[in-house]
């Protein structure tokens, strides 16, 4: 087709759509014309260094950030539930930027699979959004941190970086953690937003698994121990260290096994 816009281009649309529900539909649409054909396999545009951002919520450091507590109340649980959805607000533009930055070095399906992940950090984020609607506020209301994307910029020279930190380290946390909060809000009475939360984490465990497949493709490649590469690269870029416990079953069913990060607590 004469004139054919390439991925590329349609990765940059999303990431420069500030607007919350603009951004949801541009994922949706950048999704559907790659789907569809309509996207040449081209990766001309250069990646901005920074997604853009709406107005609200305001950007804090992580260490500013007010505590949520554990309580019971509508406050504090709008104040998770907030937490969460700009958890899933930055994913859909680390998942862009992730077939943006270095899709070009992978087959076709390196975008197939970054793609499904953009469309479904998405639809988590719609999800949550509304969850917030129907408890009286909305994504904006309370301030936020940007250490996710502090995460992709520290790794954006290095895609076997960019995958051990972000899928297999920030998402695989994701799995130790959100089955607690799910039976949080079941107690709280709030099926609705527990429904939501389960649904999140059994697409997160094929998130995981995406990022450990092609994880290990750039290790074979490069032959290299996945493993060992693997503990260098989360030493080096994730400060910290790995707070267990750990979700060893659904990890597990993501591919990354106990050998990546037994020891490396």
């Amino acid at each position: 087709m004469t004139g054919q816009p390439d991925v590329g281009t349609a990765v940059v649309r999303v990431l420069q759509t500030a607007d919350p529900r603009a951004k949801v539909m541009a994922a949706r649409h950048a999704a559907r014309e790659w789907r569809l054909g309509w996207l040449a396999y081209g990766f001309g545009e250069a990646m901005p260094d920074m997604p853009a951002r709406p107005e609200h919520p305001v950007l804090m450091r992580p260490r500013d950030m007010p505590r949520r507590g554990k309580g019971t109340s509508v406050a504090r649980r709008i104040a998770l539930i907030h937490a969460l959805a700009h958890i899933e607000f930055v994913a859909i533009d680390l998942a862009f930027d992730m077939i943006g930055r270095f899709g070009g070095q992978f087959p076709r399906e390196f975008t197939d699979d970054w793609m499904r992940v953009g469309t479904e950090e998405a639809m988590h984020f719609a999800l949550l959004d509304r969850r917030l609607r129907d408890h009286g506020s909305f994504y904006g209301a309370l301030p936020a941190h940007d250490g996710l994307w502090d995460s992709a910029k520290n790794t954006a020279h290095d895609v076997s970086a960019r995958l051990a930190i972000v899928p297999m380290v920030l998402e695989a946390r994701g799995l130790d953690v959100t089955l607690e909060t799910v039976e949080r809000f079941r107690q709280q009475g709030d099926n609705l937003t527990a429904k939501v939360l389960h649904r999140i984490y059994n697409d997160e465990i094929v998130h995981v698994s995406f990022g450990t497949k092609w994880f290990e493709y750039v290790c074979r490649k490069a032959n290299q121990p996945p493993h060992t590469h693997w503990k260098n690269l989360v030493k080096t870029h994730f400060k910290g260290g790995l707070k267990p416990p750990f979700n060893d079953s659904a990890r597990q069913t993501a591919g990354l096994t106990r050998e990546y990060y037994s020891g490396i607590e």
